[in-house]
């Protein structure tokens, strides 16, 4: 499970281990005193992870204007499914684009 670090209590700690999932939210610097050596490190590799799933997020947001206001669940997952196709589109043809000629 990776967060940030607004999300890291004991209580979600708890939760995430009671249903037998890892943590990875961030590390905050304790208070009054210098973060240690590790902590930005591991914190920046949770980063570049978090970074490869968020900015799907973040382009379908802004970009596509995606916002859901539907009715029952199943209008928002047919909503939020065709963005997805949507995005994907657009990644296939930017992708296309940038192949090599055979």
């Amino acid at each position: 499970m990776w967060a940030d670090t607004a999300y890291r209590s004991k209580t979600n700690e708890a939760w995430l281990s009671k249903h037998g999932h890892f943590s990875d939210i961030h590390h905050k610097k304790p208070k009054g005193r210098p973060m240690s050596e590790t902590t930005p490190r591991a914190n920046g590799r949770r980063s570049k992870i978090r970074l490869a799933f968020e900015h799907a997020f973040a382009r379908q947001k802004a970009q596509m204007k995606h916002f859901v206001r539907t009715i029952g669940i199943a209008r928002a997952r047919v909503k939020i499914g065709m963005a997805n196709r949507a995005y994907n589109m657009l990644r296939l043809v930017w992708h296309e684009g940038r192949s090599a000629p055979v």
